[in-house]
């Protein structure tokens, strides 16, 4: 389990950094005139949101990600709301990317003097819920309290019911996953188990029915933007219909455009999970320019 725990970091990680070329491309044949096919680690255009970043950097969800990992070692495994809401914010004091409107709401809502726990914005965006990998990797072992740090992570930056109940939908996806379920089981099974809303359990049955379906399609229908009710279908699609393909998976996802980001966190997590670190292709890992921060922390977290 460890070697597919360490994988779930990694998975997501390089999802984030390959989407970053293309993110927020929200026409597919675009994105196909403009780089080919996405196999790779790509810097973004100078029209891009993220102009000015490198190939192998993350997106603003990447980069928050790393705190949090950053954050989880820190406090030798666990999760510690107060100490990732500094980090995060310190973070953000000089930041040299993007910065979206939860975030900046967020922030503002730190400078009033709210704490970690009332902080968060009304931000629909899936976003909030993708940065979840290192919560999962340290408290894989104790479920109820990997819910809870899921949950609580959003919340600060994200705090929409629906957001922050994908954030646990997902770590116990990715918790049964580690047991050995085929995402696609993982993923109903965690419906019935938490148990999900009413609209949550229809985002899931969508998703999961779409996969006889080509993703490009698939993600235009859903939707490729940022709320929940349509990237969290389109992110269901792409574990199930590619749960045997992580580099396919991952293709797919930035090729359909859109918040290819999120979406990608989720899906890197959820398969590298399945599948563990050989199928993570060896560039991918190697262009990442924080692999030898990210190595340390996991490392750090791995124990003696």
């Amino acid at each position: 389990m460890t070697d597919k725990r360490q994988a779930l970091v990694w998975g997501a990680f390089a999802a984030d950094s390959l989407a970053l070329g293309a993110h927020w491309i929200y026409d597919p044949q675009e994105i196909g005139e403009r780089f080919g096919i996405v196999d790779r680690l790509l810097e973004p255009a100078p029209d891009s949101y993220h102009a000015g970043k490198r190939a192998g950097e993350f997106t603003h969800y990447g980069d928050q990600t790393l705190v949090l990992l950053e954050s989880v070692a820190a406090k030798g495994g666990a999760f510690d709301l107060h100490d990732f809401s500094m980090r995060w914010r310190r973070l953000f004091q000089d930041y040299r990317g993007y910065v979206d409107k939860a975030t900046r709401a967020t922030l503002e809502n730190f400078k009033e003097g709210r704490n970690p726990r009332q902080s968060g914005s009304s931000s629909s965006d899936l976003a909030g819920a993708s940065r979840i990998a290192p919560i999962v990797f340290a408290l894989a072992g104790d479920p109820e309290a990997c819910l809870e740090a899921a949950r609580a992570q959003t919340a600060m930056t994200h705090n929409h019911p629906q957001v922050v109940e994908a954030a646990a939908f997902f770590a116990l996806t990715t918790l049964r996953v580690l047991e050995g379920r085929r995402p696609s089981r993982a993923l109903a099974e965690a419906a019935s188990e938490m148990p999900a809303s009413p609209q949550l359990q229809e985002w899931v049955r969508r998703g999961l029915e779409s996969v006889a379906l080509e993703t490009v399609e698939v993600v235009g229908t859903f939707g490729r933007g940022c709320p929940v009710e349509a990237a969290f279908p389109a992110t269901i699609h792409l574990m199930a219909r590619h749960e045997e393909d992580f580099r396919e998976a991952l293709v797919a996802n930035v090729m359909a455009g859109g918040d290819s980001a999120a979406r990608g966190l989720l899906v890197g997590m959820v398969l590298g999970a399945y599948h563990g670190p050989e199928v993570i292709p060896s560039q991918w890992i190697e262009g990442l320019r924080a692999r030898p921060v990210i190595a340390s922390h996991l490392e750090a977290l791995a124990g003696p």
